[in-house]
This record gives structure tokens, sequence and C-alpha cells, in this order.
């Protein structure tokens, strides 16, 4: 089955939607960072409000990472703001928490208690609009959404299809401030779900096609995105990679790199994406042994493999993420990002709590998960 309920404006300047919204609303609630509201991103979006006549409320107290009590607190504000419409815009962040803030409203209590599979009963009557202004997360096309609950050091991760954004506003002139480092690591987290969806025990043909296609243009672009960043051809196919590899883990979901970088990040505060340049090759590696076919289907899209065997084409795949992940200059070892030796139990413990670890193509025990953490301690 392959189900897309948000409808997608893909494009330079399709911001310029905002005054179609098939909404009769009156009231906007904008959830962003002070990063995105210091760049001046949001002025655009308020101007075409206030022309449509809709008021608007700006709830910027969005962390990386967003805490649970975050997302409670920005419910609260958003009852109290009297609006009808959330609108988020940002990374991945924004754009969860709105998810939560909207599940909230419209099913009471706290974020905490709908942690899980399809905990969020009710559909939210109040319309959502995401609008991404990095390109790595695909929240704005997916049905989960991710905090941190500091108090356990744990990540909350919530899932159901009632979380999609109704309209997802995709403008990759958007992204074009994004730093280096943001759009180093939001880009090979997109290549990353789409690595591990393409290898998942519940991938299918259609998310494949997804895949492929997102790994193709993450390969091609992402260098040239984080080091000539006003490249609008580069900016504008990392947005398209960073969509199509959403829709695709949408459906057919990730693997063992995002169930151990959620416990690393809920154990250290790593953040997602650095967590997810420390794991993925070590994790492709770990995995090769057991979907060598479908690597030498990576192999065949990204270079010449005509005089590769399998194993060599698939060994070559393994490199080549490795190369990228040093060549956009993230982290390598864990202790570089203050990981400490004693934490490397209790992240492999709860790395086999996560969902995403039993969709993974080779079974790892804590055991594994353990020896693996530690070859890139």
């Amino acid at each position: 089955m392959f189900h897309l309920p948000t409808k997608v404006f893909f494009g330079n300047g399709k911001i310029e939607e905002l005054k179609n919204l098939p909404f009769e609303v009156k009231r906007a609630f904008i959830v962003t960072d002070k990063g995105v509201l210091n760049a001046g991103l949001i002025d655009g979006i308020t101007q075409q409000l206030i022309a449509a006549g809709i008021s608007y409320e700006i709830y910027s107290d969005v962390e990386p990472d967003p805490s649970v009590e975050t997302v409670d607190k920005a419910a609260m504000a958003f009852h109290k703001a009297d609006c009808d419409l959330i609108i988020s815009i940002g990374g991945g962040s924004p754009i969860d928490t709105a998810k939560g803030v909207r599940a909230v409203a419209s099913n009471g209590g706290s974020i905490r208690d709908y942690a899980g599979n399809n905990m969020v009963k009710k559909a939210a009557d109040i319309p959502f609009v995401a609008i991404p202004t990095t390109s790595g997360t695909g929240s704005e096309v997916t049905i989960f959404a991710v905090f941190s609950d500091w108090n356990e050091n744990r990540k909350v991760t919530v899932v159901s299809p009632h979380l999609s954004p109704d309209i997802s506003i995709v403008d990759p002139m958007l992204t074009i401030t994004a730093p280096p480092s943001i759009t180093a690591a939001a880009g090979f987290d997109a290549f990353a779900h789409a690595a591990e969806t393409f290898v998942s025990r519940a991938a299918q043909p259609a998310s494949d096609a997804l895949a492929l296609s997102a790994m193709k243009t993450v390969y091609d672009y992402l260098r040239r995105a984080v080091f000539e960043g006003h490249d609008v051809e580069a900016r504008t196919k990392m947005a398209e990679a960073s969509l199509l590899a959403g829709m695709a883990f949408n459906q057919s979901y990730l693997g063992l790199a995002h169930a151990i970088g959620s416990a690393i990040s809920g154990h250290a505060h790593v953040s997602h994406g650095v967590s997810i340049g420390l794991l993925l090759p070590s994790v492709m590696e770990y995995n090769l042994v057991s979907r060598i076919d479908k690597y030498q289907q990576i192999g065949n899209i990204l270079f010449d493999t005509r005089n590769l065997s399998k194993r060599e084409t698939a060994e070559k795949v393994v490199a080549e993420v490795r190369q990228l992940r040093d060549d956009l200059l993230l982290p390598r070892r864990l202790k570089d990002v203050q990981v400490k030796e004693e934490q490397l139990k209790g992240i492999a413990d709860d790395s086999i709590k996560s969902g995403m670890w039993k969709f993974n193509p080779r079974e790892a025990s804590v055991e594994d998960i353990q020896q693996l953490l530690k070859q890139i301690f």
C-alpha cells in the first residue's frame, strides 16, 4: 500500500501558494525557531497572510531536537492565541513540534500520551501547512514526529497518519540561507532515509523507486549545496531528494542507523543529523551481507560497475557513502561529539527499543550494537 495524504507544492516561488489556501480560517499559529525568525524567512509568509486577511501569532521557542515540554507549552500557547490554522516553517524541529501541537490540541493531554504507534486516535480539524527551510528530514510529508525527553534521556516517537500535514510547500529558495553545517547534516540524513528504507524489511517497489532517485540526487548535488550554498540548482535538487526520501520512508520505514541514532541523541544530546553521519557507513557495512543485491542496485546508479563483481560493487557503495560523509566534514567518531565510553551500553540497550530496529534487514542484538559503537568510538 502506498499512501500520501499531504498535498505538496514544489518549486521555486511556490511559497506564493499561501495566498490560495483552501481553508476558511481567520488566525494562524506559526511555529518556528529563532534562527528562521532572525533570518527573515518568515517575513514573506506573514505578508501573504496579512494580504489574505489572516492574522497570526508567532511561536518561535522551538529548540533543536525539541523536548516534550516544548510541545506541550506550544500547545498551550496555541489555545491561548485562539488560532484556527497551524503553519510550521523551519527544519524538522519546528515541523515536528507543529505536528505535536495539533495532536495535543485535538486530543488533549500531553504529547507523552501519544508515544508509539497509532496512539493519536482523533483526526485533527485544525488545518496544518508545513514549509521546510532545510533539505533533509522529509517531515513535511511523514506520519512521524520525534521529541526529546531529557528527564529519561530518550527520544519519544509519535507515529500516526493523523500527524501528516494537510499541505506542504517545498520552496527550495527558502533553503538558500541554511549554513553549511546544517545543510550537510540534513542532506546526509536524507541520503540515510533513502538508503535505510531501500533495504528495509518493509521495502516495496514504489518506495524503492523513490529511494533510488533520492540517493542518486543527494550523491550528485549535496556537496555543491554545502560548499556553494547559493547554487540554486543544487538547492532545488536537494529539496527534491529530501521530499522523495521522506515519501519513501513514510511507506517502508528505516533501520538500525536511525534506531541507534535516536538513542545517541537521547543519551548524549548529539543532533540527529550528526548521529546519522556517524552511524550510516558502519551500519551499511554491517547490513551488506544481507542485501548484496540491493547494494549492487545502489552502485549501478552511483558509479560505473561494469568491471566490478557484485560483492565489490556493494563494498564500494559503503566506501562511497563514507567518503561522502567525510567530504561534508561531518564528525567521524563518537568521542568527537562528547559521547562517553560508559554511555555505549545504555545506548545499545535503548537502540532495540526503537520501532525502526525491527525493520533492519539484518538482526542486531544489544551485543552487536555495542560492538558497532565501539568500532566508531
